[in-house]
This record gives C-alpha cells, sequence and structure tokens, in this order.
C-alpha cells in the first residue's frame, strides 16, 4: 500500500525548533515532487515543496525560518522548522505528486502547536 506518514509534531515555545518528517512507504520519493501544507481553521496554505532535482520553493511567511529535504536513502523528506511563531500552529501534511503519472500521496497529518 502506497502512503506517506509524517511524524515530529508536538508543542513547542515561541522561537523554538521542530523538525517533521514524511516517510514514504511502498513508494520511492526519489521519483516524486514533495509539498509541504499546513492548514489552520479557515485556510490552508502551500508552505514549501522540493522536486525530484532538489528546486525548492518557501512561502514568504516561512521563507528564512524553513528548510525543505530530501534524503533519497531513508525514502524520507524532512520539513526543518526554526524561529517558530503562534502563528505556525497548524495541522502539517505532506503530498506528494508523481512525476511521470498522475498520481498523488496524500499524508495525514501531524499538528503543531506554538504557544506564546
Amino acid at each position: 500500500q502506497v502512503q506517506l506518514v509524517e511524524s515530529g509534531g508536538g508543542l513547542v515555545q515561541a522561537g523554538g525548533s521542530l523538525r517533521l518528517s514524511c516517510a514514504g512507504i511502498g513508494m520511492s520519493i526519489s521519483n516524486y515532487a514533495i509539498m509541504w501544507y499546513r492548514q489552520a481553521p479557515g485556510s490552508r496554505e502551500l508552505v514549501a515543496s522540493i522536486s525530484v532535482v532538489d528546486y525548492t520553493y518557501y512561502a514568504d511567511s516561512v521563507k528564512g525560518r524553513f528548510t525543505i529535504s530530501r534524503d533519497n536513502a531513508k525514502n524520507t523528506i524532512y520539513l526543518q522548522m526554526n524561529s517558530l511563531k503562534p502563528e505556525d500552529t497548524a495541522v502539517y501534511s505532506c503530498t506528494a505528486q508523481d512525476t511521470t503519472s498522475p498520481r498523488t500521496v496524500w499524508g495525514r497529518g501531524t499538528q503543531v502547536t506554538v504557544s506564546s
């Protein structure tokens, strides 16, 4: 079964850091572009993405604080989040887009809560 499993969320104080992981199961993430989304009440935002050749994109709201990376050997994508703010509080989920077919794989998400 093809799936993505996120981990690493939790409760952190403002200014702290978390590293989210997105592990591919039954799939090789090296063939996929990966996107991290976050969803808070009333909003959904593309936070960061990484292509199969490691081109990266960041939303203005996280630029300079978040870093997306991939480890193909571990079949895992990471989102390093530094200098966290209360407005970063959301459910973070990863999505994988196959670059050779219309297949899209969705993760279930992990909660990140930043206290002030």
